[in-house]
């Protein structure tokens, strides 16, 4: 996926999947070229350039993706968005994390994302305002003792008149700084004896302005080997002032209260997970299929013992094994992510394809960079930048081993004794 000035003419270019049925539309096969060609011609090019220079995302970039009306692919039309599923926003994420995984990461921070207000005309406000790109947020859900286990949130918030003041430390937080709002996970009761370790949670809505963080919050960048396009952050709340109204979770639309709301903080959090897990593994599809693709390339382009390498049948298999793992892994999100569409809980299979696409991530873009030799662990080639982002796909969203421990508790039950 370069220009055809940076290939040597009479290569076979790899030829990228086709929507076939049973998920076949006119309207989806548009989306998709368009998202193709987008991914190519703008996204790439700016991949190429910043990501070894741990650069961000430049806000060009952004106001094209607004452009195209990524932003709001799952906001419905009467909102100002594409009114689509999550199968047309996992088919888009494929496409442009084939170019740059942050470019398709950033997609999460909208589509919705904080504007389950109580209020109805603030919640149409904001809405509109995130199909349009103008309402990016930031997820704060992770702690230094509470990742994997979102149970374990401390981070407290306590109750000051007309106003929440949240005090604790959340870490991995994406976008923090450049975000218009984070969506923080928080602890404002502590479950009484009996009750399960998830009650008392509550999504906070704490707006604040771009390239800056409010009063009481401060943020470290942490310095990471990949995933490069925004930073991500350590923050510490020492104080923060939140409006008592922005409690966030579809509860909070039809309870003007809020105390629906903060019941389902937790449940909120994991309904959240199981569309994010299912884009986390069309995102991984995306990596394999451009460390695929550029493999295509290069073995037909590098010669030794007077062939292109790409004719050792060694290697040609090992080409075949990367391009059925891909088309098995996309072949599952796109059944999860209709499913979801459909309104069908499936928390396990969400898990299950989450682990199977980002695990194939790992082994296709390792494979790939041993196709490429030495060539491939440098920055020369795009295989290395594949290569760290897929590592991350099995880390973020919960662990292989979560997902696991999700899958075999709906499968076998546990015995009283454990």
């Amino acid at each position: 996926m370069t220009s055809s000035q940076e290939r040597p003419t009479g290569l076979l270019e790899p030829q990228p999947p086709a929507l076939l049925p049973p998920w076949h539309t006119p309207e989806r096969e548009a989306l998709q070229l368009q998202a193709r060609r987008f991914a190519a011609d703008e996204v790439l090019p700016v991949a190429n350039e910043l990501d070894p220079q741990k650069g961000l995302l430049p806000e060009s970039l952004l106001a094209r993706t607004a452009e195209l009306g990524y932003f709001g692919i799952t906001v419905p039309a009467e909102h100002g968005g594409l009114g689509l599923g999550v199968f047309e926003y996992c088919m888009v994420s494929e496409e442009l994390a084939r170019a740059w995984m942050s470019s398709a990461s950033i997609l999460a921070r909208s589509q919705g994302l904080g504007t389950a207000v109580a209020d109805a005309a603030r919640r149409e406000e904001l809405l509109r305002r995130s199909a349009k790109g103008e309402w990016i947020g930031a997820i704060a859900l992770s702690e230094p003792d509470a990742g994997s286990d979102l149970a374990g949130v401390s981070t407290r918030a306590v109750l000051d008149g007309d106003e929440w003041v949240v005090t604790g430390h959340k870490r991995w937080c994406g976008n923090a700084e450049a975000a218009d709002f984070i969506q923080v996970l928080v602890r404002e009761r502590d479950p009484e004896p009996g009750e399960s370790r998830s009650k008392g949670l509550v999504n906070l809505l704490l707006e604040k302005e771009r390239g800056s963080f409010p009063a009481g919050l401060t943020g470290t960048p942490i310095d990471k080997i990949g995933y490069h396009g925004f930073l991500t952050w350590d923050l510490v709340f020492d104080g923060v002032r939140i409006p008592a109204a922005n409690v966030v979770d579809e509860a909070a639309a039809s309870d003007e209260q809020g105390e629906a709301a903060a019941r389902a903080g937790f449940a909120a959090a994991q309904a959240f997970l199981n569309t994010a897990r299912v884009h986390t593994a069309a995102r991984a599809v995306g990596l394999a299929r451009a460390a695929l693709e550029d493999s295509v390339v290069y073995l037909q382009e590098r010669e030794q013992f007077g062939h292109p390498i790409g004719d050792f049948q060694a290697l040609r298999f090992a080409v075949a094994e990367m391009a059925a793992q891909i088309e098995q892994a996309r072949a599952f999100y796109r059944q999860v992510a209709h499913l979801i569409d459909l309104g069908v809980r499936c928390e396990r299979e969400a898990s299950m394809v989450k682990l199977e696409a980002t695990e194939m991530a790992v082994r296709v873009t390792n494979q790939a960079m041993q196709l490429h030799g030495g060539n491939g662990y440098t920055t020369e080639r795009q295989v290395e930048r594949h290569w760290r982002d897929a590592r991350l796909t099995t880390i973020f969203e919960g662990t292989s081993e979560i997902q696991k421990r999700i899958i075999s508790d709906r499968l076998l039950p546990r015995s009283p004794l454990t």
